[in-house]
């Protein structure tokens, strides 16, 4: 079971498809508590400081500083599984208003 909660950022290492290395990036956890009791993994969306292109299902946040991300930043439609144990540590909250409309892009990136 995770200690961490929806709508923490965390930061992973990330291995590269590739597997030529890694890459430690923030990501928010967007699983809820009743996941976490079961498993041993976390289901989380990419966050990428390259907020000059945003696709389908992206999501501008708008108080990135108070989330504890460094830079203006979006979650990214990038939805992956990972163990808990690739967390490193948190790194901040994401907002309510800035959580409700990751939630309205991931409910129409999938169609619910």
């Amino acid at each position: 079971m995770t200690n961490y909660k929806r709508q923490d950022i965390v930061l992973v290492d990330f291995g590269f498809s590739d597997e030529s290395g890694s890459k430690k990036r923030p990501v928010l956890i967007i699983s809820g508590d009743s996941y976490h009791q079961s498993r041993q993994e976390v289901i989380v969306m990419a966050i990428t400081s390259n907020i000059k292109r945003v696709l389908f299902g992206d999501t501008k946040i708008e108080q990135w500083s108070s989330s504890g991300l460094l830079y203006p930043s979006l979650v990214t439609g990038i939805i992956r599984t990972i163990k808990d144990s690739m967390i490193i540590r948190k790194s901040g909250v994401l907002s309510p208003q800035d959580f409700r409309k990751v939630q309205m892009n991931l409910s129409k990136s999938v169609g619910c």
